[in-house]
């Protein structure tokens, strides 16, 4: 029994750290918008829309690591629960406002001159101020953090939410429709809330986004999210098989019921 208990600790350990290094990975560099088109070698697709409206496929960098964040959060959903996953999150959370609290305060030192002066020419030998552009960098990176947090907590809680109703409805078989299912309409909410929040509410006035970028690089990263999410239903099974074989297929099985059993409201 002791060993059992064991094991789950150290699955929970595990998925918890890929989890929170992922998430917390991706609000630091959430900030940065990239072209897909232009990364790949292909010019702005330019897709008109509304008026002035035109969709290009830019993308928050943080998207490239938000993979990683949906299989462990389906995983942590199907082994541990409503519970499980709230008890990451709220971590994530925590420890993601200590690390912009201490990059906040970071920021506010006053810089060595010898670092100054060695950082004070780039390659071509123009000017640069590094004290500057750290600043700059992770200054951006502060008032996206309370869009992106809230808008974390709001996808995750849905997504437990979505995804165990969905089993109360397939019981143990469709996995790959809970994982999914929970997963796409979560990150409908989240995909829009942070970037509306973050660059449209909260953002200084000179950095302020209009609507239309924020729609437009909302519905960018939700095709996106949308794509992947399918695309990553091999992984989850095959995480699933994994897992089978380290518990033992009894005690995982034993452990996913029991998660199901006690997962039923949204909070």
């Amino acid at each position: 029994m002791k060993k059992t208990i064991d094991k789950k600790t150290n699955l929970f350990i595990i998925l918890s750290g890929i989890f929170l290094t992922s998430a917390l990975l991706a609000e630091l560099i959430g900030f940065k918008i990239f072209s897909l088109e232009r990364t790949l070698g292909f010019p702005p697709a330019q897709i008109p829309l509304l008026d002035d409206w035109v969709l290009d496929f830019n993308l928050t960098a943080g998207v490239v690591l938000w993979p990683i964040v949906f299989v462990t959060s389906d995983i942590i959903n199907e082994y541990f629960g409503k519970q499980g996953v709230k008890k990451i999150s709220y971590l994530t959370v925590i420890f993601i406002s200590f690390t912009f609290i201490v990059i906040t305060a970071v920021t506010h030192l006053t810089p060595a001159q010898f670092w100054l002066d060695i950082n004070s020419k780039t390659q071509t030998g123009a000017d640069f101020d590094i004290d500057y552009a750290f600043n700059k960098v992770f200054s951006q990176g502060s008032y996206i953090i309370i869009g992106s947090l809230a808008a974390f907590l709001i996808g995750q809680l849905l997504d437990v939410f979505v995804f165990h109703k969905l089993r109360k409805i397939t019981g143990a078989k469709m996995l790959w429709l809970r994982a999914t299912g929970s997963t796409l309409v979560s990150q409908l909410i989240d995909s829009f809330v942070v970037l509306f929040i973050a660059f449209y509410i909260l953002s200084p006035a000179y950095a302020k986004w209009s609507l239309a970028q924020v729609m437009s690089v909302g519905i960018i990263n939700y095709i996106y999210k949308f794509f992947v999410a399918i695309a990553l239903t091999p992984v989850i099974y095959f995480a699933h098989f994994l897992i089978d074989k380290y518990l033992g297929k009894k005690e995982s099985h034993q452990l996913i019921d029991e998660a199901a059993d006690s997962s039923g409201s949204f909070f």
